[in-house]
């Protein structure tokens, strides 16, 4: 049986806890709908993480994204949901998601939302020369 869009994000136990690391995962291929023409709004989706016990499996990732295909949302809103989604599903210590969205009018927009754990502090930057 092919594969079927779904909401249900699926996760994996974090294999390295006791450690902050970034894990980027770039979805190129976003796609909704405008809510006022119903044509497709194209996206690419960038997300960033430090996970805390759990991180998300890639393949329901996938799966995620591709529900969003038919349904009609506004570039801020389904950003925002998509976070809220993977906090729900992921409860990570850091998350970032920016959303570009290609041109439509002469106009690009880009989303940027995030969610930071309670109490947790970024590590410092190293920067080497």
């Amino acid at each position: 049986m092919p594969s079927q869009p779904s909401k249900t994000l699926e996760t994996f136990d974090n294999p390295m806890p006791e450690r902050d690391y970034t894990i980027r995962i770039e979805v190129p291929e976003f796609t909704c709908l405008c809510p006022k023409t119903g044509q497709p709004d194209f996206a690419t989706l960038y997300l960033e993480y430090v996970p805390e016990a759990k991180c998300v499996e890639l393949k329901s990732l996938k799966m995620y994204v591709w529900a969003y295909r038919d349904e009609g949302a506004f570039h801020e809103k389904v950003t925002n949901t998509i976070l809220d989604d993977l906090v729900k599903a992921t409860e990570p210590r850091f998350m970032r998601l920016t959303a570009k969205f290609n041109v439509r009018g002469g106009i690009y927009t880009s989303v940027v939302a995030e969610h930071r754990q309670s109490g947790w502090q970024a590590p410092e930057a190293v920067t080497l020369p």
